[in-house]
This record gives C-alpha cells, sequence and structure tokens, in this order.
C-alpha cells in the first residue's frame, strides 16, 4: 500500500486497510458468527418443541402451525423496524438490544404453562431475533477492506451449520429425560437452555466497538477515527499513535445535511422526544423511498423476490422436518411392510394417533445429520467465492434446492427423506448466507441494513404464510406447498442471474 499523506483526509476504504488484517478481524468474526449460530438455533427451535410439548399444549397441526409461524410473524413485523434502527442508532446498538430481548422473553417462555402466553413470548422472539440475522453480516463486512470481505463474510455460513448441529445434540440431550415438576418438564429445560447463549452474547458483544464505517456515514468520522486506531493496535501491535490515518473524508448525503441542520448527529436524537421523532420518521421515509425508486428499485425488487422464495421453502420445511421425520417413523413402526408415499404416511399417522409427546431418538440423529450435511458446503463457500462469485453459488444452491423439494413428494423412506432434507438444508442455507453477502455488497452504507431488512422482511412474510399453510394441508393435501416451494426455488435461482457482480469494489 502506498504511504498516506498524514495532512490530507483519506477514505475510509484507505483508512480500513492501514489497520491491516489480524486479531480483532478474527475476534469480530467469532463474535458474529457466534450471533449467527444462536440464530440459526433460535429460529428452529420450535421444531423439538412443537412434538415434545403437543400434550401439554393440547395442539393438533393446526395449532402447530400457529406457533410454528408465530417466531415468523415476530420477524416480518420485526425487521424493517430493526434495519431501520440500525441505519439510525447504529449496528452494536441494535444486535446488543435484540439479543438481550429475544434471551430474557425466551427464559421467561420456558416457565409458561399456558400456549396463548407462550404464542406470545415467541412472537416476541421473533421480533427480536430479527435484527440480528442480517445486521450481523452489515456489522461484520462494515470492518473488512474489499479483498477480504467476501471471504469473511463467506465463513459465516460455515457458524449456521454449527447452529443447526448444536441444536438436535441439546435437544437429544435434553427433551428425552423424564422431568416433570409441576408445569416444568424435559422441553422446558431445553428452552431455557437455549435461551441463554442470546444474553451471553449480548453482554459479550457491548465490549466491541460500532461500525465505523456507519459512524462516518452518519457525520462523526472522529469517532470512527478512534475505533480504526484501536483496530490497528490490536491487529499489529503498534501503537495507536503511529496509525497513518489523521483525518477520515466526510460522506456527502442526506444524513450529513441533517446534521448540518440540526447540529446533531442522528445519532444522538431520542426516539421519546416529539421533534427528535418527526426528524427519525423523516429520515426513514426518504431512506425507504430511495429504495423504491431508480436506481435502486430493481436491486430492492430482485433481493426481495429471491428472499421471499428461499424463506419461505427454508423456514417451513426446516421447522416441519422433525415433525415429518416423527410420523415417518411412526408409519414404518405401524406398516413395516408397506411402503407409501411422505404426504400419504403423514395423513395415516395423524388418523390413527393419540397424543404423544415422545420423540423417538431416530428424529434427532435424523436432524443431527441434516445439520452436519451444511459443513461441506459451509466451507466450499468462502473458499471458492472469489473465483467463482457469489452468483453462481446462489443459482446452483436454488435450483438444486428446487429438484431436493420436487424430490421429497416421491420419498417412500425415511431414508430417502433423510437424504434429501440434507441436501435441501445444506443448498438453501449456502444460498441465504450467498443472498446476504450480496446485500453487503450492492446497496450504500446508509441503506444496506435497511434493504438487508426489507427483503428478509418480505421473505419472512413468506415463511408466516408457508408454515400456515403447510400446517393446513399437511393432514389432507401436503403436495401443494411442495409444488409451491420448489417454484419459489426456481424461479429464485432464476432471477439471480440478474444480480450485480460483487467483490470488486470498496462498499459505497
Amino acid at each position: 500500500m502506498d504511504e498516506l499523506d498524514p495532512l490530507e483526509k483519506i477514505t475510509f476504504e484507505n483508512a480500513i486497510k492501514s489497520t491491516k488484517f489480524g486479531k480483532f478481524n478474527i475476534f469480530l468474526l467469532l463474535i458474529c458468527g457466534a450471533i449467527f449460530a444462536n440464530t440459526a438455533m433460535g429460529v428452529t427451535m420450535l421444531s423439538f418443541v412443537l412434538p415434545a410439548a403437543a400434550c401439554d399444549f393440547d395442539m393438533n397441526s393446526q395449532s402447530k402451525g400457529a406457533l410454528s409461524g408465530a417466531p415468523m410473524m415476530g420477524m416480518l413485523v420485526g425487521s424493517y423496524f430493526w434495519g431501520c434502527m440500525a441505519d439510525i442508532k447504529g449496528r452494536r446498538f441494535v444486535l446488543v438490544t435484540t439479543l438481550l430481548i429475544d434471551g430474557i422473553c425466551g427464559l421467561v417462555s420456558s416457565f409458561i404453562p399456558i400456549y396463548s402466553i407462550f404464542l406470545t413470548l415467541r412472537l416476541i422472539n421473533g421480533f427480536s431475533i430479527a435484527g440480528t440475522m442480517g445486521i450481523c453480516f452489515s456489522y461484520l463486512g462494515e470492518f473488512q477492506q474489499t479483498k477480504y470481505r467476501e471471504t469473511v463474510l463467506g465463513w459465516m455460513e460455515l457458524f449456521w451449520a454449527v447452529g443447526v448441529i448444536c441444536l438436535p445434540l441439546i435437544a437429544w440431550g435434553i427433551i428425552p429425560m423424564e422431568i416433570c415438576f409441576k408445569y416444568l418438564k424435559s422441553w422446558n429445560i431445553f428452552v431455557l437452555i437455549g435461551s441463554l447463549p442470546s444474553v451471553l452474547i449480548g453482554l459479550l458483544l457491548i465490549w466491541f466497538p460500532e461500525s465505523p464505517k456507519f459512524l462516518v456515514e452518519v457525520g462523526e468520522p472522529d469517532k470512527a477515527l478512534d475505533i480504526l486506531k484501536k483496530i490497528y493496535e490490536l491487529n499489529t501491535g503498534n501503537s495507536a499513535a503511529d496509525f497513518p490515518v489523521r483525518s477520515l473524508q466526510p460522506t456527502l448525503h442526506k444524513f450529513r445535511r441533517m446534521q448540518k441542520d440540526h447540529r446533531i448527529s442522528i445519532r444522538q436524537l431520542k426516539v421519546h422526544k416529539k421533534k427528535d421523532m418527526k426528524i427519525l420518521l423523516g429520515t426513514v421515509w426518504d431512506q425507504t423511498k430511495e429504495l423504491l425508486h431508480p436506481p435502486l428499485l430493481k436491486l430492492t425488487l430482485l433481493t426481495c423476490y429471491i428472499q421471499f422464495g428461499i424463506l419461505t421453502s427454508y423456514y417451513t420445511l426446516m421447522i416441519w422436518f422433525p415433525e415429518l421425520f416423527n410420523r415417518l417413523e411412526k408409519f414404518e413402526v405401524l406398516y413395516p411392510n408397506d411402503t407409501v408415499t411422505m404426504c400419504a404416511a403423514s395423513k395415516v399417522v395423524v388418523d390413527q394417533s393419540i397424543c404423544q409427546e415422545h420423540i423417538e431418538d431416530e428424529v434427532f440423529i435424523h436432524t443431527l445429520l441434516v445439520g452436519l450435511a451444511c459443513i461441506p458446503s459451509s466451507i466450499w463457500l468462502p473458499s471458492c467465492m472469489y473465483k467463482l462469485g457469489v452468483r453462481f453459488f446462489l443459482m446452483f444452491s436454488l435450483i438444486v434446492s428446487c429438484i431436493a423439494t420436487i424430490l421429497l413428494y416421491f420419498v417412500q423412506n425415511l431414508a430417502h427423506h433423510l437424504m434429501l432434507s440434507c441436501l435441501f438444508e445444506s443448498m438453501t442455507s449456502l444460498a441465504e448466507s450467498a443472498i446476504y453477502c450480496v446485500l453487503v455488497e450492492i446497496f450504500p452504507t446508509r441503506l444496506r441494513v435497511m434493504a438487508s431488512s426489507l427483503s428478509l422482511t418480505v421473505g419472512r412474510l413468506g415463511g408466516v404464510l408457508g408454515n400456515a399453510l403447510f400446517g393446513y394441508l399437511i393432514d389432507i393435501q401436503c403436495e401443494v406447498p411442495i409444488v409451491i416451494f420448489a417454484a419459489l426455488l426456481l424461479t429464485s435461482g432464476i432471477l439471480c442471474f440478474f444480480l450485480p457482480h460483487t467483490g470488486q469494489k470498496s462498499l459505497n
């Protein structure tokens, strides 16, 4: 890198290059990875609670669908709200807040014996966890220089796989236990333990800095420079005084004009003050309009549809896989010599079963294997992303996911269902991580999290609709949602071709 003039105002990209790549970047990847792994556990936790708590809450397929859809409904409401907050108050502020809310509500819900209250608390869990998924990618990406950004973001997929693997291990170790103390059963303990990581990660994240890129964007370059000096000191071992950058080049857009007009940083505005709230709402509206008008309109529509296709299929099938495993397992026990399709077996089991909260060990093993299947793709993504490009991974993974979804209808035994479930999980989770990498690159900093959250909002709307649809049709005609999910994945994969190339330039 060329020597920097200490008297010149330096661009953020050159400044972040001067901090080098080192310990801080690794620590940041680990904490953001922990957030993403925790999100994977939180999103799919109910997949084990549904069969385990079926008798306690007296649930049928429809009430299971409502409970599984509650976090999705919370995410639907929370995605855009937290995205706006992250683009106004800061990335770290939102991450810490949402993690603590998620953890506390999860801990409380573990002691609740009433279905309606439990459902409400899981809705709040979804509302809060919506603030972590997309934002942790933006937070991590804004600390990276261009040459490392896509590779670092690609490794986040591995942490999602870790979360998917840890969840069935924890469930397998706790749910089969014979615990019955008043309203406290084994599944309550499972929910309790599964909620602790959110609190611990939220408290740990307090010690990490705010995104310096965000601080520059909101008119606080001096604070951003102080953070960069500390990163330089940790990465290189040199004194912060030796950092070659003395001042950062400010940005020129609406945030800067607002700061000039009101003589205050947007981060310092108070939500409870009427005047400040008016300014904040005006800023949110201006930014939203910018996303919905050229030249960003095309990118907004593309990413929203792709997220809708991925998340409708992923959130629905991954939540219902353990239930389907459980039903197929029971069918094979009842009719060891018969072979029927998954949908037919599911209906037979429902027609002849009574309330049973026991989950077969094979269900935990199969779900664990589904998580393990993600490891090869989670290593392949960061290793080859720079050579093959994010668009390749998106198109490839979505088309393969579509094929796996179609073949689900034809499976006639548990082994085939397991193979297709592994393929579906590995490909759809790869696609989701890849689209996050794209979102970090193609939208400007002041709109990045808001754009990610808008697309996630649309995707989670699909998750809500998908769970409701699947819960209603699983007992009568589950072929219909399978066809819909396959069509969404196929069209999403085709539309990925129209996304721009990424990884070649600094963040806007």
